[in-house]
């Protein structure tokens, strides 16, 4: 990857609505936005790769590109995804089925499991045993695998078997045996997806990747196969859920390490926004099309969890700790049984779009709310929308205002509110109830229509300042372009803290890394950074902890990572017990290879803050309409100022600035919204 400052490159994130091109050269950044085709997205990719070249920009200088994806995503979430066979230890077969004992609502007396990746014909028992030490009890019965290939019905085969992350050679021999047999779909080892404890997470974590691997393969395929027809020779870097980018052979081979692909990027580029402007601890908040997707930055870096769900499936792979609520700027707007205001979680996409885009939908949105209260103008950014304002006023009115009784401004007010509460419920779900204080945090917003509720949501939550990025409107594709190349590696161990030897500790660390090194190889050694850590616990608990490990273990590096442990369980759970014998879990390491960010030349805007208002208009904050001057934000000089009531327009995003806020145009041309918390 290229890293001088005269390197062009690349970064393209898919959306539900629109795919983002954003192309750095000599510190100019170029911006593309094209709409998303959901039913062949690679299409997209090509479309806004080629929009870019028809103005100006040379493909054949680009060294790097970077991709974020939303394929494993959707697939999961359509369960549109490869006919898959599973391989379990005899007497297995149903941990699919079974799943997890708590319950997402405990007081649901007919609550549903998620319907199993594998269906029960296609999951077959093979006989053999290890025990938890990897101790082989019963002997591998290849001649059964090998009967049992020609049978296979499906694309490809997931094995996952019982204790695989302490010696995963049986499931090695039963690939062997399913190539002998005459099997030739792919095959995918819980050794090599996920080697750690949890049977459940580990057998669904492996039957998600072989499910998914078809697809993202033909995609990525497809996907590299068209940007070098069109002059790319780079080769393609895919962002993963952990907030690194991967090479694109291992995003084919592991899948269900993308199923965060796109929310990764975009938090990875609120960090770095946040950290030029002083901020190293933020929540982010990306509102596009179809959803909000939150998140928290602590010291730099986007926290990643093991615990994050898919759809209806906890996937146990690092991912950024992203909670996701139904609440974008197309979601769709209606009263429900009950007579209460819902926002989401429909959308109406890219096509039709909201009603005020003028291209055929009917139902209101968010953004037909914004646009009845005069916040946004769909006609700056689209062009002639003919009729499509009345129409969106007409919706408002027909579905929420006659149901509630209520005028169409009221509605539409209505309708921000609840996605302001949506939005603010879910950044406590990643601050307070993560043991962290709004107060102390700063609030990056981004997205088409995240700047549009950002100052109300910070509001609500006490947070004092919200910065809007530059290209607030296609972050998540900036973002692609700051990230490291970062591949975690980790195997479980569990064993007694005392007991835990660190020599052997230095063992199994040697291997990661060596593996590490092996996916970093075309970069410098002084670009290669191995992180350690462990998954530790109190004896007897069900959950664990990250905690960083030292680079060189003897005993006082193990009392150290004892202490991060304890103060790391106070500080999430608000009590920790010293005395309590511990458990080692999982080791862990992250292999990053360092990438500088390019530089951005800041915006060169003359003329005064005066200079670059576009119009007046009536807007609508707080149940009050008043003329509410707008600004090109293109216009806005460093340095400027601008009190609220406002609009201030954007290529990619509109923010409305509430009367009592005020609003800095930082050096960087970030927005700097300075949130009075008593409206």
């Amino acid at each position: 990857m290229g890293d001088s400052d005269t390197a062009t490159r690349v970064g393209i994130d898919v959306g539900g609505t629109f795919t983002d091109v954003v192309a750095v050269t000599d510190g100019r950044v170029r911006v593309h936005k094209v709409a998303s085709t959901p039913d062949a997205p690679a299409e997209g990719v090509v479309e806004g790769l080629s929009e870019a070249a028809d103005e100006g920009l040379p493909l054949q200088t680009v060294d790097t590109l970077a991709h974020g994806t939303t394929v494993a995503t959707n697939a999961v979430l359509e369960r549109d995804w490869a006919d898959t066979a599973l391989l379990t230890t005899a007497g297995f077969r149903d941990v699919l089925e079974i799943g997890r004992q708590d319950r997402p609502d405990l007081y649901e007396l007919h609550g549903e499991k998620p319907d199993p990746v594998v269906p029960r014909d296609h999951r077959y028992e093979v006989p053999g045993r290890v025990d938890e030490r990897g101790v082989e009890l019963e002997a591998l019965d290849e001649e059964v695998v090998r009967d049992l290939a020609p049978d296979l019905d499906a694309d490809s085969v997931a094995v996952a078997l019982l204790f695989a992350f302490e010696d995963g050679s049986h499931e090695r021999r039963v690939r062997e045996a399913l190539r002998d047999g005459g099997y030739e779909g792919i095959i995918s080892l819980s050794s090599e997806v996920l080697p750690e404890i949890r049977e459940y997470e580990r057998t669904l974590a492996t039957a998600l990747n072989a499910a998914l691997r078809p697809v993202v393969d033909r995609y990525l395929g497809r996907v590299d196969s068209q940007v070098g027809e069109a002059g790319v020779g780079a080769d393609l870097r895919v962002m993963a859920s952990n907030g690194g980018l991967m090479d694109a052979a291992t995003a084919r081979e592991t899948p269900v390490r993308t199923l965060l692909s796109g929310p990764a990027a975009g938090v990875r580029g609120a960090a770095h926004v946040a950290a030029r402007h002083g901020h190293d601890d933020v929540l982010t908040m990306d509102m596009g099309g179809t959803s909000c997707d939150v998140s928290l930055v602590r010291s730099g870096d986007p926290l990643v969890s093991t615990d994050v769900t898919v759809g209806e499936y906890p996937v146990a792979t690092p991912m950024v700790d992203v909670h996701t609520v139904g609440s974008g700027g197309g979601s769709i707007a209606h009263v429900d049984a009950g007579g209460a205001l819902r926002v989401g979680p429909e959308s109406a996409g890219a096509a039709p779009g909201p009603v005020c885009y003028g291209r055929g939908g009917d139902e209101p949105t968010v953004t037909d709310a914004a646009f009845a209260l005069g916040r946004i103008d769909p006609g700056a950014f689209l062009g002639d929308i003919g009729g499509a304002g009345d129409a969106a006023r007409e919706a408002i009115e027909r579905v929420v205002g006659e149901p509630l009784d209520a005028g169409v401004r009221e509605a539409a007010a209505g309708i921000l509110s609840v996605a302001e509460a949506d939005t603010a419920r879910a950044l406590r779900v990643v601050s307070v109830e993560r043991g962290h204080d709004p107060r102390d945090l700063a609030l990056v917003a981004f997205g088409g229509a995240g700047p549009l509720i950002a100052s109300a949501v910070a509001s609500e939550l006490s947070v004092p300042e919200v910065v809007v990025p530059r290209a607030a409107g296609v972050l998540s594709a900036l973002g692609l372009l700051v990230s490291d190349l970062t591949y975690d590696e980790s195997v479980s161990r569990v064993r007694a803290w005392s007991e835990v030897d660190a020599a052997d500790l230095e063992a199994l660390f040697a291997d990661l890394e060596s593996r590490g090194r092996e996916r970093l190889a075309d970069l410098p050694a002084d670009r290669r950074r191995m992180e350690r850590a462990f998954d530790l616990r109190y004896r007897g608990q069900a959950y664990d902890l990250t905690v960083d490990a030292p680079s060189e273990l003897d005993g006082d590096a193990l009392d150290t990572v004892a202490e991060r442990f304890h103060e790391a369980h106070r500080q999430r759970y608000g009590h920790a017990s010293p005395g309590e014998p511990l458990e080692l879990v999982t080791v862990r390491l992250r292999a990053r290879g360092v990438v500088d960010p390019p530089e951005l030349d800041p915006p060169r805007t003359e003329g005064s803050v005066a200079d670059a208002v576009r119009e007046e208009r009536p807007v609508t904050f707080g149940g009050r309409t008043r003329d509410t001057r707008v600004y090109d934000r293109s216009r806005l000089p460093a340095g400027g100022r601008v009190g609220g009531p406002a609009v201030v327009e954007g290529a990619e995003s509109t923010l409305a600035v509430r009367p009592p806020d005020r609003v800095r145009v930082a050096d960087d041309g970030s927005l700097v919204v300075e949130v009075d918390a008593d409206v």
